[in-house]
């Protein structure tokens, strides 16, 4: 037992030092740095003017849409490098279980394309 404990012990002493440093780092700062707060400080800033409206207006769904769509087709090139550089070994069920998952993503595209989905006015 004492052999299983003793090859966790880096590890404690890793997390040890690491939330050792991620303190001082933090609280460091806080306690040397100067807190002069001034209006120009305590003031809002956008763009190097004052800010007008409110900064929780609504977004257009669209562009929740176009990330979404975005996300997804990433995802899609994510999955097909490692497809890519192993299908050598995965054979002809490998090969044709990406062109199964290209074809229902081939789909979904044009379904998006036809409802309208990627149109901007």
């Amino acid at each position: 037992m004492e052999t299983l404990l003793a090859g966790y012990l880096p590890i404690l002493i890793f997390l040890c030092i690491a939330i050792g440093l991620t303190c001082v780092m933090v609280l460091l700062p806080l306690a040397l740095g100067p807190n002069q707060p001034g209006s120009e400080k305590l003031s809002s800033y956008e763009c190097g003017f004052d800010t007008f409206g409110d900064a929780r207006g609504q977004f257009d769904v669209r562009f929740y849409l176009v990330s979404i769509l975005f996300i997804i087709f990433d995802l899609e090139v994510a999955f097909l490098f490692p497809w890519a550089v192993s299908l050598s070994r995965i054979g002809l069920l490998g090969f044709w279980s990406m062109m199964g998952f290209l074809f229902i993503l081939t789909i979904g595209f044009i379904y998006e394309w036809k409802k309208g989905a990627l149109e901007w006015e």
